[in-house]
C-alpha cells in the first residue's frame, strides 16, 4: 500500500513498498528528488517538526535512515539493536524488521517500532541508541508522541489489539486501551491531546478519551481495514480522516 506525507504544504513523499521515496511538489507536482534506500522496501516515513529531516523506516535493514531534505542527501543510519535476552539467532531475521517511525515534538527522539513488538528509541543528535521499550508480543504498525513540546509519551498501536501508552524516559507502559476485535494498523493524538484515534483490520475507526482510558465513538462506515487516522493540525482537534483498503477517505467531526 502506497502511503505519502506532506510538509508545509510544499512536498510529499510517496513509497510503494520498494526500496526508493520519491519526493514531489505538492502544487505542480514535479518530481523533486528521488532517494534510493537499500537494501530493502520503506515501510514508513516521518518529517521532524521543523521539516528538516526526513526519517524512513527500512523494513528488513533493520534501520531508520535519516535524510537531510535541503539537499536530500542521506546523513544518518540508525541501526537498531538486538534486544536483552533475545536469542542470538534472532540479531538478523524477520522480527527486526522496522514497521513504524515516530519523532518526538522537540525533535531530539525518534521511536521505531519493529516486527517483534519492540519499540527503540533514539537521540537524533547524537545518533545513539537509547534503550528498547517493550509490552507488545505482535508487530507495531504506527507510532505517535503526545503534542506536548517536552512530552514523554509515546502511543503505539499493535497487531496484538493494543494501543499502549509508554514513558519514554522511563522505559514504562503508563496505560493500555483494547477494544478493537482485529490488528490496529495506525494511532493519532489529537493536537490539544484529549483524544486519541485508531484504525483497525476490524474495519473500524475508535475515537478514545486519553483520561477515561475507553472509546467513546466507533465508526463503523469503511467497508475494508483502516490502514491511516489523522486528526486536523492546529486547534482543537475536531476533525479526524482515515484512510481505508475500501479506496475511501472518510472525514469525521469529532464533538
Amino acid at each position: 500500500m502506497a502511503k505519502s506525507m506532506k510538509l508545509a504544504g510544499l512536498k510529499s513523499v510517496e513509497n510503494a513498498h520498494d526500496d526508493f521515496v520519491r519526493v514531489f511538489d505538492v502544487d505542480t507536482n514535479a518530481t523533486i528528488a528521488t532517494l534510493e534506500s537499500p537494501p530493502s522496501e520503506v515501510w514508513q516515513m516521518q518529517f521532524d517538526p521543523k521539516g528538516t529531516t526526513l526519517a524512513v523506516a527500512g523494513g528488513g535493514s533493520a534501520s531508520i535512515k535519516l535524510w537531510d531534505t535541503a539537499t536530500w542527501r542521506l546523513v544518518a543510519t540508525l541501526s537498531i539493536p538486538r534486544p536483552e535476552g533475545s536469542k542470538p539467532s534472532e540479531k538478523s531475521g524477520s522480527k527486526k524488521f522496522v514497521l513504524s517511525v515516530a519523532w518526538s515534538p522537540d525533535g531530539r527522539r525518534l521511536a521505531c517500532g519493529s516486527m517483534d513488538g519492540t519499540i527503540s528509541v533514539f537521540d537524533v543528535a547524537r545518533a545513539k541508541f537509547l534503550h528498547h521499550l517493550e509490552g507488545h508480543y505482535m508487530p507495531v504498525r504506527s507510532l505517535v508522541f503526545s503534542p506536548e513540546h517536552d512530552s514523554r509519551k509515546l502511543y503505539s498501536a499493535s497487531d496484538d489489539g493494543q494501543v499502549h501508552i509508554h514513558d519514554v524516559e522511563g522505559k514504562a507502559i503508563i496505560g493500555a486501551m483494547s477494544g478493537h476485535t482485529g490488528w490496529v494498523l495506525s494511532v493519532d493524538v489529537s493536537p490539544d491531546g484529549e483524544a486519541i484515534a485508531t484504525g483497525s483490520s476490524d474495519k473500524t475507526v475508535r475515537l478514545w478519551d486519553f483520561k477515561m482510558r475507553a472509546a467513546i465513538q466507533v465508526m463503523s462506515n469503511h467497508t475494508d481495514q483502516v490502514w491511516a487516522v489523522a486528526f486536523r493540525p492546529g486547534g482543537r482537534g475536531d476533525r479526524l480522516a482515515s484512510v481505508s483498503d475500501d479506496k475511501s477517505i472518510s472525514l469525521y467531526h469529532c464533538s
